[in-house]
């Protein structure tokens, strides 16, 4: 297959494999970010998945007694105004965070990517389906958000599903282009000549090509997810108080943050720190499988 100048794509179809992996393992070497984010990420999976071992107490557990207790021997990050571990609420938080975030990557990357290459490559489907998408990208992710969990009731099921109506149209324009791009190409061209059917093309010359920036997108989806979580629950419209989240953890803090601002801290540092861990992995994978590196190596 003949590479064109400036594809960045056909650049990269066009080394050996033995090369590419080669290419691909440099350019990790060279940006230690994903190290570091994936680290992270891994230590924020691993503490989800662990809760029940790493939480002291039931996370919903009430005590009255020792409410409002600043952290402790007993009470590692304090206890809110229902005599709550903070601790256990927060580890456990990760799971629903995390949950959130994961399933809302897959599910939006998958719907964008099924709308992006049907609307990509047929013209006419293309000219209605991409209104709609402009319009609901006209409208800020969070109020559509919170305008579809207004019409729901509260669960975590109904929020990764408003989020994913959120994110959807972002990535259908992502693999638009890139199928706009290729579907002018040679080989393309080549294999319609030749009388390939469409779905083929579509699954051996235009998927592969979208993989790399749907990961990418994939990782920034998923903090952003997980914030939008975290604002929905801060505002009472996202997971249900009984299911401890970061969100409703901080949401609960902020009536007695002058005296008890732990409550919204601790939480609130596990968020950071894993979008931190999602935006670094995210700006790595970026910079290490751009196929314009491998021209220079």
């Amino acid at each position: 297959m003949a590479v064109v100048p400036g594809n960045l794509d056909l650049v990269a179809a066009a080394l050996p494999p033995a090369k590419k992996r080669g290419v691909i393992a440099t350019n990790f070497r060279r940006h230690p970010t994903v190290v570091i984010g994936g680290a992270l990420l891994a230590l924020m999976l691993a503490i989800a998945i662990l809760a029940p071992w790493l939480g002291t107490v039931d996370p919903t557990a009430l005590s009255p007694a020792h409410r409002l207790r600043w952290p402790s021997a007993e009470y590692w990050f304090g206890s809110d105004m229902l005599g709550r571990d903070i601790y256990s609420r927060t580890i456990y938080g990760a799971r629903v965070s995390l949950s959130v975030g994961l399933s809302v990557a897959l599910l939006a990357t998958g719907l964008g990517l099924a709308i992006g290459l049907v609307t990509g490559f047929n013209r006419w489907v293309d000219a209605v389906v991409m209104r709609v998408m402009d319009g609901l990208m006209a409208i800020p992710g969070v109020l559509i958000a919170i305008a579809l969990m207004a019409l729901t009731r509260a669960s975590m099921g109904n929020v990764i599903f408003a989020i994913t109506v959120a994110e959807v149209p972002r990535v259908t324009r992502l693999v638009r282009s890139v199928v706009l791009t290729l579907r002018d190409q040679p080989f393309v061209e080549a294999a319609i000549a030749s009388g390939t059917s469409q779905i083929r093309i579509l699954w051996r010359h235009i998927v592969p090509n979208t993989l790399a920036t749907l990961l990418v997108q994939g990782t920034y989806i998923c903090a952003s997810a997980m914030i939008t979580e975290a604002i929905l629950s801060f505002i009472g419209a996202g997971t249900p108080p009984t299911i401890p989240s970061w969100g409703n953890i901080m949401a609960e803090g902020r009536a007695v943050f002058l005296v008890a601002y732990y409550i919204v801290l601790f939480p609130g540092i596990f968020l950071s720190l894993t979008v931190l861990a999602i935006n670094l992995l995210g700006d790595g994978l970026r910079d290490a499988i751009d196929p314009r590196l491998a021209r220079r190596l």
